[in-house]
């Protein structure tokens, strides 16, 4: 069995975000990047197919030089080999053109299963994943929350609206998209890390994906015009005075809120 597992490296969780100069997009030049969140549960769920003795897993990202430090933690973690898009021709793709570049990967690997997040941290679009399984020609399932596999069929719990879940079955091959806190995600051993310098890690570029001129900023059907922080609110209310009048302020402040 192979296993595809797409990442994304997003700006750190706590690192400051500025806005850039032309207002499109923030500051990447002086903050930490990691692998996306989402992404690494998907990561650690096709990880524990592999525990099992029963996978390769092959991890594929997109983007600049410094991606290869998220999928090189991705070999350290356990994954077998890595493929990484490098190329500016990519640069402004919209997720339509990330879904086409990751497709002509599945394309070319047949992957058993794609597992990913899914969203990424940044953008919370939620697209990508069935872009990519429709592109490929395959079934998916997204907001999953537990995966179970048997002769060839994959069974999935997913969350859907309102608190309540819903159980699908999908034969293989097919793409699951995985929700946060499918499982406990592994830390990289040094031993892990001291391997993945050995593992393959392959770059492509949109040319030899044969994607020249179908991705990038120029074949993007949506365009990030502006990015605002968002606004400030109002200022807090202070409580002063004794416990009493404190506790009772509150309470008169909850209930004009209709929270009580």
């Amino acid at each position: 069995m192979k296993i595809m597992v797409c990442l994304k490296q997003v700006p750190h969780q706590d690192a400051r975000l500025d806005i850039d100069g032309d207002g499109t997009w923030i500051k990447e030049d002086n903050i930490k990047f990691e692998i996306n969140s989402y992404d690494t549960y998907a990561l650690e769920e096709a990880l524990k197919v592999k525990d099992a003795g029963e996978a390769e897993v092959v991890v594929v990202s997109i983007g600049p030089d410094r991606v290869t430090q998220a999928l090189r933690t991705a070999l350290g973690m356990g994954a077998d080999r890595a493929i990484h898009v490098k190329d500016p021709e990519t640069n402004g793709s919209d997720t339509l053109g990330l879904a086409k570049i990751l497709a002509a990967i599945a394309k070319e690997e047949s992957p058993d299963l794609i597992f990913m997040g899914l969203m990424a941290d940044d953008g919370n679009f939620a697209a990508i994943p069935p872009m990519l399984a429709e592109l490929v020609g395959i079934p998916h399932s997204t907001a999953v929350v537990n995966v179970a596999r048997a002769n060839g069929t994959v069974t999935v719990d997913r969350e859907i609206e309102g608190g309540a879940s819903e159980v699908v079955e999908l034969q293989s091959p097919c793409l699951i998209a995985v929700q946060s806190g499918l499982n406990q995600v592994r830390y990289a051993s040094l031993k892990g890390i001291m391997a993945a310098k050995k593992k393959p890690l392959d770059v492509k570029t949109a040319a030899e994906l044969g994607l020249s001129g179908q991705v990038g900023a120029g074949a993007a059907k949506v365009r990030i015009t502006k990015v605002a922080p968002p606004p400030k609110g109002d200022r807090a209310d202070i409580l002063s005075g004794s416990t009493d009048e404190v506790v009772a302020g509150l309470v008169g402040k909850i209930k004009e809120l209709g929270l009580l």
